[in-house]
Order: structure tokens, then sequence, then C-alpha cells
């Protein structure tokens, strides 16, 4: 069955879905909260799959990060954004940031990406230090407790499990709550 969005949704996202696709997304799609699924499983591929569990710090790890629970309800009280799909990190990353940045100069301000950072090449995290780009630095959108892959599937979009982390067709997605 296909979601229907909200009106009023589709016309506010289409700014937005318009500039993901100029920067460069293979896609940029309107959700609506209820599309969204938690799941507090996700930590656990974090813990025991990551290799930079505990050594960054958008990392869910971090001392005084909040629980899944309270990840979840922070989260859950926006309305709608975009989910934003593309086939390399770093402008998964720049494309959020951007649609960030425009919702909240358009009044949005609470606007927030969520696009696994990777703004340096060594997190200051793993030299005791204070994170370099305070101001960008957005967890992954997994580790908040969303599943990804049955998100961004029930929306149609492609997503797989590699069989080899260096495949060059990786899918990264990156999302921003806009309202």
């Amino acid at each position: 069955m296909e979601y229907v969005h909200k009106p009023e949704n589709i016309q506010k996202a289409q700014k937005y879905i318009d500039i993901a696709l100029e920067m460069g997304a293979t896609d940029a799609v309107l959700f609506e909260i209820d599309q969204i699924c938690f799941d507090s499983r996700t930590l656990l591929k974090c813990m025991y799959g990551c290799e930079d569990w505990g050594k960054n710090h958008t990392c869910p790890s971090r001392p005084g990060n909040p629980s899944m629970s309270e990840l979840k309800e922070m989260f859950s009280r926006y309305k709608w954004g975009i989910i934003v799909h593309t086939h390399e990190k770093k402008l998964s990353q720049k494309i959020s940031f951007k649609l960030e940045s425009e919702s909240f100069h358009d009044g949005y301000y609470f606007a927030f990406s969520l696009s696994d950072c990777g703004l340096c090449e060594t997190c200051a995290a793993q030299c005791n230090l204070p994170c370099r780009n305070v101001k960008m630095a957005r967890p992954a959108f997994h580790s908040v407790g969303i599943d990804v892959f049955k998100t961004v599937s029930q929306m149609g979009l492609p997503i797989f499990t590699l069989q080899d982390r260096n495949d060059p067709e990786q899918n990264w997605y990156s999302a921003v709550f806009v309202e």
C-alpha cells in the first residue's frame, strides 16, 4: 500500500527536495514521522558492529548523550522531514547540512539533520579533545534508534547489506527532521 502524504507537507517539502536533487542527491523524499521506524536494537549494531563505538563525539556511547528512549521522544515530536539518498557519505552530509540551514532560516528553528559525521579525518574525541566542529557534527541516522533499512525500504529506496565494505555502490542516507 502506498503512503499518502498530507498535501500541506508535500508543498512545504518540495523546496528542500529540489535543493537536495540540485546538489547531487540520488533521491530526496518527504517523510512524515509515522513513517520513521524506531527500534532500539540499532544500539546493539552500534555497540557490537561499529569500529568507532565510543571513539567519536557523535557516538551514542559518549557520556552525556541521551538514551534511546529520550532520543525517540525527541524525534517523535517532529511531523515531517526529508530523507536524502546519495552514494557518498560526505555528499549526504553536505546536502543534509544545507537542508537543515535552509529550513532553519525558513522559520523551522528545530530543524535537525542526522548524517553520520565525517567532518574530520580523526575525531577529536579519540585524543580526549573537544569537538572541532561542534556546530556541524551530527549523529548517524541509525545511532539515534532509527531502523534505516526498514524506514527507507518502505519508501521504495534502495538499501542492502554490503558484501564488501569497499563496494563502490554504497547507499548513504541522511535525514533532516524539519517540523
